[in-house]
């Protein structure tokens, strides 16, 4: 019998494991990929951070690299590694939980070759569940290569011709920085041209330095900035947005709104050459295989603070779970601060 089974091998789920670790609690992580930080390796080859190294430290143990460099996805994996052999974290992995449920006081926690059992469960799973593609994507002809953000590794995956971006966060704009450096190819881009970009250096000082020090990241989502910040638009970070889109072969073309067969269909125009669409359209959560959960209206567990609605059933890692950082590599460990102490306190 484990007092703990943690869901989740990535920033929050070892974040919560080096706690429980000095608490001396009897616990397993478990993640479903076959290497720790394989959710980082699995996503481009040119991401990096648009946070510095001197604020992606997990608990206990700094980040080595200097000071003000964006850490690649490599080094990201690297660190976690590290990480688990300093602390000689128990971990399980190709272990893809299919369900979570209580009985009288325990958990059962099952996956494809067997169960275990725990008093208590930390789901850290993260905020990216299931890539998200509109449905007109179904529409468009077999010819034209289509991928999600999710699976998107560099521009060697793309046939010969004209491609299309469609997403305007900082994942669309990154990759439609970079396919769109070939100058031969043009690229039509399906997203907010409005959207404000910030510098990752501002006087001197790196824009994280400017958050911490106005405090901006510490604002939760029940008060009031909090709240009008997490229903603002968020701005682009790190990319020159107007610059990007003043090449000459990038062509926006508004909302995508349909297709038919070679024919992509957007608010402005209709298209007939694309042969290459990347998909930057978010993700959705999925937490089905969770019994008995209460969900808000985003799909996101209710909780306050990892604290959920089942007792004994605690989350790490969600998009705004306390504050603008609790999803990010540097700002997850505030929030397992806070619910290792409270769960410290209930045993």
């Amino acid at each position: 019998m484990l007092d703990y089974v943690v869901i989740g091998g990535a920033q929050a789920g070892l974040s919560m494991a080096y706690h429980l670790q000095k608490q001396n609690k009897k616990f397993i992580v478990i993640d479903g990929e076959k290497e720790v930080g394989a959710s980082w390796l699995n996503r481009w080859d040119s991401l990096k951070l648009f946070t510095p190294t001197e604020y992606n430290h997990l608990p206990g143990l700094k980040f080595r690299a200097p000071k003000n460099h964006y850490p690649t996805k490599f080094e990201v994996a690297n660190y976690f590694k590290s990480y688990v052999k300093k602390y000689d974290i128990p971990i399980q992995l190709n272990t893809l939980v299919t369900s979570v449920r209580k009985n009288k006081k325990t958990f059962i926690i099952e996956y494809k070759d067997g169960f275990i059992e725990s008093k208590n469960v930390i789901v850290a799973t993260g905020p990216f569940h299931i890539p998200y593609t509109p449905p007109c994507h179904t529409k468009a002809s077999q010819e034209i290569l289509q991928i999600h953000s999710n699976y998107y590794k560099n521009a060697d995956q793309l046939q010969e011709g004209d491609a299309l971006v469609v997403g305007g966060g900082d994942s669309g704009y990154q990759i439609l920085n970079e396919i769109s450096k070939d100058s031969t190819r043009t690229v039509y881009f399906s997203g907010d041209t409005t959207v404000k970009s910030l510098p990752q250096q501002f006087l001197g000082k790196t824009l994280w330095w400017w958050f911490t020090i106005t405090g901006f990241l510490n604002y939760n989502k029940y008060s009031w900035i909090g709240k009008k910040i997490n229903s603002s638009t968020q701005p682009v970070i790190g990319t020159d947005v107007k610059g990007i889109l003043s090449r000459e072969n990038v062509i926006p073309v508004g909302r995508t709104k349909d297709a038919s067969d070679q024919k992509i269909i957007f608010e402005n125009q209709k298209v007939s050459t694309i042969k290459n669409i990347i998909w930057a359209t978010g993700y959705r959560p999925n937490f089905s295989w969770i019994e008995g959960l209460e969900l808000d209206a985003n799909n996101y567990p209710k909780n306050y603070r990892g604290i959920s609605n089942i007792k004994g059933l605690y989350f790490m890692g969600l998009p705004w779970m306390y504050t603008r950082g609790s999803a990010t590599l540097g700002g997850v460990s505030k929030d397992a601060d806070f619910l290792a102490n409270y769960i410290n306190s209930k045993n």
